[in-house]
C-alpha cells in the first residue's frame, strides 16, 4: 500500500471556512470517485497552529506505486488540479509513503 499526503495553502480569498469546505468537498468528490484511489480522507485544520501553516490536508491510499502513477496521469486528476485546485491554491506539497509493515 502507498499513502500520499497532500497539504494545501489556499489563496487568501479561499482561506475562509466556506472556501475550505468547498475545496474539501470537491476534493473528496473527485478523488474519491477515481478507480485507482482506495481511500481519501480530507482534513481541515483542528487548531490555530495548523491553520497558520495549512488550510487543508488529504491522505490518499493506493494499492501500489503503479496505481499512484496512473492517478497522477489520469485526465480527471489533471482536470481537478488545473481547473479547480490551481486557481485556489498558493502552495501544494505532496509526499508518498509506504506504511511500516513491522519488517
Amino acid at each position: 500500500m502507498i499513502e500520499r499526503y497532500v497539504f494545501l495553502k489556499l489563496k487568501d480569498e479561499y482561506a475562509t471556512d466556506d472556501g475550505r469546505i468547498e475545496v474539501a468537498k470537491k476534493t473528496q468528490q473527485v478523488l474519491g470517485a477515481m478507480d485507482m484511489v482506495e481511500a481519501v480522507v480530507v482534513g481541515i485544520p483542528a487548531d490555530e497552529a495548523s491553520t497558520a501553516a495549512w488550510d487543508l490536508s488529504a491522505r490518499l491510499q493506493f494499492a501500489s506505486n503503479e496505481d499512484l502513477e496512473k492517478y497522477v496521469d489520469d485526465p480527471a486528476h489533471k482536470s481537478y488540479v488545473e481547473e479547480f485546485l490551481a486557481p485556489r491554491t498558493e502552495v501544494v506539497k505532496a509526499w508518498n509513503f509506504e506504511p511500516d509493515s513491522g519488517k
